[in-house]
């Protein structure tokens, strides 16, 4: 593909701030680097996946709000992780993280596992319990 032909139809996913590095001819028929914000079929596929990832986000967050799972389940999805990861990161094993997506179990943890947690997910200890504020990432969207 030439330089020139490289596709720039930006779907608006990602405001032009995503671009994929594309290799092409230039003018005296060298490859060189290009970048494409997207085509058509590329965009709808990104689309559905990322519609795909923000459902699982609002139904695990319906779930928080329901008292049936505890923020650090509403935190994981949304921050695109798995339970493995999470258990790594705080030094815990995975089945004690598994314990700690249940309120029953959340809301018996110390500080201490609180502040952890709330350092994965970049947030404050206050920030990681407090439901109002899940509530509220919802109405945002």
């Amino acid at each position: 593909m030439k330089t020139k032909d490289v596709p720039q139809d930006d779907a608006d996913m990602m405001q032009g701030k995503w671009k994929d590095p594309i290799y092409t001819l230039d003018k005296d028929g060298n490859y060189t680097t290009s970048y494409s914000l997207g085509w058509d079929t590329k965009n709808a596929v990104m689309q559905h996946a990322w519609d795909e990832i923000n459902d699982k986000i609002e139904a695990v967050r319906q779930k928080v709000i329901a008292g049936k799972l505890s923020p650090i389940a509403y935190y994981v999805e949304k921050n695109i992780m798995d339970v493995g990861l999470l258990a790594k990161y705080v030094g815990k094993w995975k089945w004690t993280v598994k314990r700690h997506l249940k309120p029953k179990y959340f809301n018996k943890l110390s500080d201490e596992m609180l502040e952890k947690y709330a350092h994965e997910f970049k947030l404050t200890k206050e920030e990681l319990v407090d439901i109002d504020r899940i509530i509220a990432e919802g109405d945002e969207h």
